[in-house]
């Protein structure tokens, strides 16, 4: 049964995905507020099909903790999931992006439209002096800036190695950050299996502005890491 519903969700989500990122482009002379939407849209659509195809539901915890203005999320990376869902989950939501998925067909185009972060991985300094630059403009658009302090996605059971992207952004912001934990490799692998449960989202209290940059680190690591285990351990 879950080769045949994990089948029948890959079937669904390429052909919603095609079928979206295609109308999509008709927005692109257009403001960005529709593009918005548009992944707003998407983005529920995806949590539908993993509702009533693969028997995943989507749990939200932590909903007081939610960012409804400017603000930067640090969170836990398992899965490309880790990612879209948050376009149906915050209002108006902005990823650092690395460099290379400009060249993805029409993903890129979206990307830069809906004024993600782009970062060459390879420019060190410079990429992150304009990983700052971008996030401040951003934040004076209101927006809740997404960073996955690990730069890449882990295996689930594996504490992260976080890199010091985020270090930098909390110093230049001066902004609280909220850790974000959550479980999706479990039920979104590496593959096209999509073992059926509960993929959940726990937003962590915000970290305060003014730690020094070793104890925001390590306050942040072990916040996200420890929730993220005690997601695990629930086997939800």
């Amino acid at each position: 049964m879950i080769i045949l519903r994990s089948t029948l969700f890959q079937v669904y989500f390429w052909i919603w995905s095609a079928f979206t990122a295609t109308w999509m482009v008709l927005l692109l002379p257009l403001p960005r507020r529709f593009n918005t939407a548009a992944l707003t849209f998407w983005s529920k659509g995806i949590l539908f099909g993993l509702r009533w195809i693969a028997g995943i539901r989507i749990e939200v915890r932590g909903r007081e903790n939610l960012p409804t203005g400017p603000a930067l999320v640090a969170a836990k990376h398992q899965s490309m999931f880790d990612v879209f869902s948050q376009f149906a989950l915050l209002p108006d939501a902005c990823f650092v992006m690395k460099k290379e998925l400009l060249n993805v067909p029409l993903f890129g185009w979206h990307g830069l439209k809906a004024g993600m972060i782009v970062v060459d991985r390879a420019g060190h300094s410079t990429a992150l002096k304009k990983l700052v630059r971008d996030t401040l403009e951003r934040m004076t658009e209101v927006r809740q800036v997404v960073i996955f302090p690990e730069g890449t996605r882990g295996d689930v059971g594996v504490p992260g190695d976080y890199k010091p992207g985020i270090a930098a952004l909390y110093r230049e912001l001066d902004l609280p950050v909220t850790p974000l934990a959550l479980n999706c490799g479990v039920h979104w692998p590496k593959g096209w299996l999509r073992p059926p449960g509960t993929i959940v989202f726990h937003y962590l209290p915000p970290i305060p502005a003014g730690l020094k940059r070793g104890e925001f680190m390590r306050e942040l690591q072990t916040r996200i890491d420890a929730a993220t285990k005690a997601l695990e351990d629930e086997g939800v």
